[in-house]
Formats: C-alpha cells, sequence, structure tokens
C-alpha cells in the first residue's frame, strides 16, 4: 500500500502579475508614501527564484499565467485590500501587519 505525504506548509512564493484590473486581481493594493503605512514593505527583485516565501520580495511576472497572484494597483487606499511601501534594500522587506499575511498564502 502506498502513502502520499504533503507538506502542512503551504507553498508561499510571490511572483505578482499587475493585472491593471480590479476585477481580475486577487489582491488589491496602495502603494503609501510612508513605511510606517504599510501593511507589507515590498522589495522588487529581478529574479524570480529570489521571490521565494511570503517575506516581502517580489518579481513581477510579465505572463500572468506564471504569477502566484493577480494584483492591481488602486488610486484609494479604501479600495484596497493591502498597502505596500516599497524599498531599495532587501533587508527592510517584511510584514508590519501579519493580519493580512494569509493574502499571499
Amino acid at each position: 500500500m502506498a502513502f502520499m505525504v504533503f507538506s502542512l506548509i503551504p507553498l508561499m512564493a510571490q511572483k505578482v502579475y499587475d493585472t491593471h484590473k480590479e476585477s481580475r486581481a486577487d489582491i488589491k493594493v496602495f502603494v503609501v508614501d510612508k513605511e510606517y503605512r504599510a501593511d507589507l514593505i515590498v522589495y522588487t527583485t529581478n529574479t524570480a527564484y529570489r521571490a521565494k516565501g511570503n517575506k516581502g520580495i517580489w518579481f513581477i511576472e510579465h505572463t500572468e499565467s506564471r504569477a502566484d497572484k493577480k494584483i492591481c494597483f488602486v488610486n484609494h487606499e479604501s479600495r484596497a485590500d493591502l498597502k505596500v511601501y516599497f524599498t531599495n534594500t532587501e533587508s527592510r522587506a517584511g510584514w508590519k501587519n501579519p493580519d493580512k499575511k494569509a493574502l499571499f498564502e
């Protein structure tokens, strides 16, 4: 008898695709101008393999089917599921509001 073992740890990657359409998005994102206002501090990388895990390191996919999540940037904070602040320093990336972390799990 064969047994299958399933991981209890969900796969959490952050390859995202910007749909430009709210209706097609998994997550609506608003960009804030101050780090303290963000749910997530995001660092964007130019290599997909570095966007592993749910740590705020995003790889922007140019092909929708390759993305783990479809996002849409919105112009009004009240329409957003998630507020992000973009950083130029990878070590600063991470969750400020752990309640929102489930959006990428």
